[in-house]
């Protein structure tokens, strides 16, 4: 029996969502999904052929001195960022994150410290002890080396007018963790 109606996987009767044509059917929705589609006939095309209105003046757009499209580095609630802990910023009355615009004023801030600062004894000191030790006592020393590593990040939340977010900073030495820290303390006095 063969059957050759059927898609690949399986599905029913290839439909004109899919590559096959024909009706829609299980696992294909209409046509209008995954696969590009002609426009109707009568149907308005694009006003202009670029992505600028024409009279836009030449070279709008292109990246200015800052590497940046003009006006692009602005943030929504105007104002220029004072500071920028992750992906959120700070402006003067407003703390901008992916998740919206949110006031300053009243904000809640917590930060969490998940990093781990670590100590060990790095190959290279065992080896120069091993080799030392066979000609002096004195390649014992070398097994006082120790190297210390921090890794993980630090969690920074805030919650201001019914608005929520959160997101990690990564961190690699006890310094990076002071100095996010530092950041959250100097904002929530902004918050007052």
């Amino acid at each position: 029996m063969t059957n050759t109606a059927q898609p690949e996987g399986g599905f029913g009767p290839p439909g004109p969502g899919h590559p096959g044509g024909g009706p829609a059917a299980y696992g294909y929705p209409g046509p209008s999904y995954g696969y590009p589609q002609q426009p109707p006939a009568g149907a308005p095309g694009p006003v202009h052929g670029g992505a600028f209105p024409p009279g836009a003046p030449a070279g709008a757009g292109m990246p200015t001195g800052g590497g940046m499209p003009a006006g692009a580095g602005m943030p929504l609630g105007g104002g220029v960022p004072l500071m920028t802990i992750g992906d959120i910023a700070v402006t003067a009355d407003t703390v901008l994150t992916p998740a919206g615009p949110m006031p300053l004023k009243g904000a809640v801030w917590t930060a969490t410290d998940m990093s781990r600062t670590e100590q060990s004894m790095p190959a290279y000191a065992v080896v120069l002890a091993i080799v030392f030790f066979l000609f002096c006592l004195l390649g014992l020393f070398f097994l006082l080396i120790k190297e210390t590593r921090t890794t993980g990040h630090v969690q920074v939340t805030v919650n201001s007018g019914g608005r929520f977010h959160s997101t990690m900073v990564p961190v690699n030495s006890p310094f990076a963790v002071a100095d996010v820290m530092n950041r959250v303390n100097h904002v929530r006095a902004m918050s007052f």
